[in-house]
């Protein structure tokens, strides 16, 4: 699908213009900006694609526009076009064998991230001002972090899924790209219905310290320009160390069915893993029930990776189910007791570099493995996280998250915009470059 401008991000372009204001003075909030949306949501006189050629083939034209897309339009911003997802949206990578993979504008020999990838990469590239993704399993999150931009998941439940092709409606949620915190924050005014927040300091700012160790890269580059802009800004006194992994195992008691699933090792967190088996489960027994007709139906044609998870997805047998949703419950509640109404949770987004291309499928497996422990931390908890970029290291992108409890999401969204400037301070620093 790639032109030569438009790095492969693409689905199809066209132009859906903002309805005009109800009188010439009102100045509406995303006036002039642009956007794309994944191929996911439904745009009416368009078939909705889900990264897959025979789905097209198989379903009608939308009747109607989803609602997310109709409030960015409502806000005053234009449309101008549908990006390109991986395939059925099951994949965190960004590699679709049917429509190409759209070019990573931080690093062309590396993976975009998915499955929103023509998403990120539109606003990475500077194509649009903002984009709209979906994020199940993490899949705002690793392209924002890969395309070094900001994502942001909210919290689950918050703006509306209607019009968007499901994958598993536990995990599912809207999620958005930009390139700067103001715009990322002027939309999630437009889409969030929640009450507007003042800004408030955070208190405290835990940084879970096993996570960070998950990292590949020097742990400081990433931790520590946070840290020392939290500092900065608010004191030293709000930042607290946790090994979340510890917490988790302590007050998740439903976690002990997935421990042989979620095996340790020196690059593992036990509890994390076995937080990532039950999210997974669930998710695939939700996608057999959202696709399996279909899938065992027409027999797509699909790439091998894909084809592997969706199978397994279908022929899986579903016993424990109920033990997946008293995770959710506990770890949510676990979660709410640790944060508060105004604590912020501090993760690596991913633990370590982005793949390059056509990485090995054995070592993407690990990587992809590691990513989920931290991925679903929010997954599982429903609360909302926001991906930051935190500028290059050996010339590719890294960033940190920040997670509130949920329903917090305005407060998170002021909290990135206040707390960014400093951030850019530290990153620009030759101490900070020279971890």
């Amino acid at each position: 699908m790639e032109t030569d401008c438009d790095y492969g991000a693409f689905m199809e372009k066209f132009i859906v213009e903002p309805p005009p204001p109800s009188s010439s003075s009102q100045q509406l909030p995303l006036s002039g900006l642009t956007f794309a949306v994944k191929d996911i949501f439904d745009v009416e006189g368009y078939v909705t694609g889900f990264g897959n050629p025979e789905w097209k083939k198989t379903h009608p034209a939308a009747k109607s526009t989803a609602p997310a897309v109709l409030a960015l339009l409502g806000a005053g911003a234009t449309c101008v076009g549908k990006t390109v997802l991986d395939e059925m949206a099951y994949s965190i990578d960004g590699e679709n064998i049917h429509y190409g993979t759209p070019r990573n504008p931080c690093a062309p020999d590396r993976v975009p991230g998915g499955s929103s990838s023509g998403s990120a990469v539109a606003v990475g590239a500077k194509l649009v001002d903002l984009s709209l993704g979906t994020d199940t399993g993490g899949s705002v999150r690793v392209p924002a972090s890969y395309c070094g931009i900001f994502g942001f998941r909210p919290s689950h439940g918050v703006v509306s899924i209607a019009g968007v092709t499901p994958l598993a409606q536990s995990f599912d949620t809207v999620g958005w790209f930009a390139r700067d915190p103001t715009i990322l924050n002027k939309v999630g005014r437009v889409l969030l219905s929640l009450p507007d927040v003042e800004m408030v300091s955070p208190s405290p700012i835990i940084i879970a310290e096993d996570c960070f160790q998950l990292l590949s890269i020097p742990v400081d580059r990433v931790k520590q320009v946070l840290v020392k802009s939290v500092e900065k800004l608010f004191g030293g006194n709000i930042i607290k160390y946790l090994d979340l992994g510890d917490y988790v195992k302590e007050n998740v008691p439903s976690l002990m069915h997935f421990k042989s699933q979620g095996a340790g090792g020196v690059h593992n967190i036990p509890s994390l893993m076995a937080l990532s088996s039950a999210m997974r489960m669930l998710e695939r027994y939700e996608f057999r029930n959202n696709h399996g007709e279909w899938v065992t139906t027409v027999n797509p044609n699909l790439g091998p990776a894909i084809a592997e998870r969706v199978w397994e997805a279908i022929t899986t047998m579903y016993e424990h189910i109920d033990l997946c949703h008293s995770v959710k419950t506990e770890f949510r509640a676990a979660l709410t007791s640790l944060l508060g109404d105004f604590s912020v949770l501090a993760i690596p987004t991913v633990p370590g570099l982005l793949p390059k291309l056509q990485t090995d499928p054995a070592a993407l497996a690990i990587f992809r493995a590691r990513a989920f422990s931290l991925l679903s931390i929010a997954g599982v908890s429903g609360f909302c996280q926001v991906n930051i970029p935190l500028g290059l290291h050996d010339s590719l992108p890294v960033s940190v998250s920040l997670l509130a409890k949920h329903g917090s999401d305005r407060f998170l969204l002021n909290l990135v915009e206040t707390l960014y400037g400093t951030i850019k301070e530290e990153i620009g620093s030759p101490e900070s470059l020279s971890n």
